[in-house]
């Protein structure tokens, strides 16, 4: 069974608005700290999910969250093993920050009003 859910909060200047997937990529940031970069990120995600999530689509995520202002990135140092090329970390920013929290503050407000499920839906 899967659930789909998407936030949306007026309060974050220009009208951000933030998808299930952009969420759970800002919260997967947050969790793994200074050691967000891409392959962590569809690493977790994919555990979480329970579900194969793609290299792409969370870079298309990061690059729109990284427009949005709500996260920041910056080169890492390069390494041999992967060919000399250098990780792009990312980071939440207090506009992503306060984003994740207007939209939990919202989707609880929903929640709350959502019926248990009746004995014909388990």
């Amino acid at each position: 069974m899967r659930f789909y859910f998407f936030a949306y909060s007026e309060d974050m200047g220009e009208h951000s608005y933030l998808g299930e997937f952009e969420l759970m990529v800002l919260l997967t940031i947050v969790h793994l700290g200074d050691e967000a970069y891409g392959v962590p990120l569809c690493r977790e995600l994919s555990l979480r999910r329970g579900w194969e999530v793609s290299v792409g689509s969370v870079y298309a995520a990061l690059d729109r969250l990284e427009t949005k202002g709500l996260v920041v990135s910056h080169l890492g140092e390069s390494t041999p093993e992967r060919g000399g090329r250098a990780k792009r970390y990312f980071r939440v920013t207090q506009q992503g920050l306060r984003s994740v929290h207007e939209t939990r503050k919202v989707l609880s407000e929903l929640w709350q009003s959502l019926p248990s499920l009746g004995e014909e839906f388990v």
